[in-house]
């Protein structure tokens, strides 16, 4: 134990290499380059490292690992590994009994992450790797992973939030639904042509809602896994940004609300025009519903994000109401962020940054010049190979 203590980096050192089971880099620069000529310091490493010689005894114990578990280092060098470590799963079973890694099976070669308790209910996230001279030999050294919990919290937490979104989201519409549907139902012939005609504009309304929301889920689905499919074909961006306006126009925005500039002549721009069409309308809906005074379209040909020698084309959208507070311009593009309390689930310019990701492009978010909020995307121009 006093010299697990005395010299901790050599030995910790020692120990990662010989559980990595490594052989030691060649002398000169070629052994230098390839492992930092050997000094690997285990407390470099973001996740607790936790290692027993043959005997059980922890002879390796990472600054991570005495962080994460709140059992100072010098507590557990030198002792057995079940009472440095006593780690019990979430029926209250001593887990290095229930395991037995050096008297269990002789085949086994370690134990899958799973969730265990300390001592107080400290959760933590345990894994193993048992190091055996040959498949069926003794076990020479038992090498533990530990991982804190608070990741894991915050994605239970993000789909906790999501899935209470989405059920709020679904209640109102289909509440509707259900009620105009049932009311038509039972007293068709009680009402005008006009009143039949308004209750069913309105169950096609929070019908087109629902099918909109459960079109997002399945964006960000595809988001996250990185499964958002890309059809790229040539897209006429200009022509994309008009058929927005007018659409607004259509629906009772004045022609005059609405200022687009183009900045010819465009690159041809290969996209997946469904992709794009859903990132202009969540941007333009966004700058109409939430912001005030001209929305202004700016189209540009410009640098691709990745590639200074490669075209793209930039669209910027902006607006003249109060803007995006100082603080919140980085959460603007995270799940859940509403600039407002004018409705929305606020997914939607979460799902249009992953869009524009997956086309290997960027977007960004800035004061604009009359003082409300500016959203600057830029798509590479993408042509395919065989027409360059």
């Amino acid at each position: 134990m006093a010299v697990g203590m005395s010299r901790p980096r050599e030995t910790h050192t020692a120990v990662v290499r010989a559980a990595a089971a490594e052989p030691a880099p060649p002398e000169g620069p070629v052994g230098d380059l390839a492992l930092g000529a050997g000094d690997l310091d285990p407390d470099d490493l973001p996740d607790g490292l936790v290692i027993a010689d043959e005997t059980g005894r922890v002879v390796c114990f990472n600054s991570a690992a005495a962080r994460i578990t709140a059992v100072p280092r010098a507590a557990a060098l030198g002792r057995q590994l079940e009472h440095a470590l006593p780690l019990e799963d979430l029926k209250g079973r001593r887990w290095w009994t229930l395991t037995d890694p050096y008297g269990g099976l002789a085949i086994r070669v370690g134990q899958p992450e799973r969730n265990l308790l300390l001592p107080g209910g400290r959760e933590v996230l345990v894994s193993a790797r048992y190091v055996r001279e040959s498949p069926t030999g003794p076990v020479r050294r038992l090498v533990v992973s530990l991982r804190g919990t608070e990741a894991r919290r915050r994605t239970e937490l993000s789909h906790a939030e999501l899935i209470a979104t989405v059920a709020h989201e679904l209640r109102s519409p289909l509440t509707s639904v259900k009620g105009f549907t049932a009311t038509l139902l039972a007293k068709w012939e009680r009402f005008t042509d006009d009143q039949k005609r308004l209750m069913l504009e309105t169950v096609d309304a929070d019908a087109n809602r629902v099918t909109r929301l459960i079109a997002e889920l399945l964006d960000i689905s595809r988001i996250d896994s990185g499964r958002l499919e890309l059809r790229r074909q040539p897209v006429d961006i200009s022509a994309a940004v008009e058929r927005h306006v007018q659409a607004h126009i259509a629906t009772g925005q004045a022609p005059g609300r609405f200022l687009v500039r183009t900045q010819q002549p465009l690159p041809t721009l290969w996209a997946d025009p469904d992709k794009v069409d859903q990132v202009l309308g969540n941007l333009l809906e966004n700058a109409v519903r939430h912001g005030e005074g001209t929305v202004t379209i700016e189209i540009a040909p410009a640098s691709a994000p990745a590639k200074s020698d490669e075209t793209g084309t930039a669209v910027t959208v902006s607006d003249e109401g109060p803007g995006i507070p100082e603080e919140s311009m980085g959460r603007v593009f995270t799940r859940f962020w509403r600039g407002s309390k004018r409705g929305g689930t606020g997914l939607g310019l979460y799902i249009v940054k992953g869009i524009v990701e997956a086309h290997g492009g960027t977007i960004t978010v800035d004061r604009a010049p009359g003082g409300g909020a500016q959203f600057r995307f830029i798509l590479p121009v993408s042509t395919p190979a065989y027409l360059t």
